[in-house]
């Protein structure tokens, strides 16, 4: 997951939008790795986890609307996404997160990139 998020990192600094096929790349790597690892995942690395989703959802949902030709597969992503964050969220509420811990742990991720 660290590999993901140095990379969500390095998308985030980016004045340009990466193409199609590397986003796609990127959603399928990240839905690989939480389909191996989600049972073993840390809170702190759920929380990442968390907020990689959030981000690839919404940028997922703003392409949408701006591709014809992708925007199916771009609602996909996005619903797929939306189920990895309710999933996430759900574990982390049975680890003892209140939903207000949660917010503010991805805010603080927010806030250091």
């Amino acid at each position: 997951m660290e590999k993901l998020f140095e990379k969500l990192k390095e998308y985030l600094h980016m004045d340009t939008e990466i193409p199609f096929e590397e986003f796609s790349e990127y959603y399928r790597n990240l839905i690989a790795e939480l389909n191996l690892t989600f049972n073993e995942l840390d809170n702190e690395t759920r929380i990442k986890a968390l907020y990689i989703c959030s981000i690839v959802q919404s940028n997922a949902d703003a392409r949408a609307k701006q591709s014809k030709a992708n925007s199916k597969v771009f609602k996909k992503i996005s619903a797929k996404c939306a189920f990895w964050t309710d999933a996430i969220k759900f574990n982390l509420g049975k680890d003892g997160m209140s939903p207000e811990e949660i917010e503010h742990a991805t805010e603080e991720i927010n806030a250091s990139i």
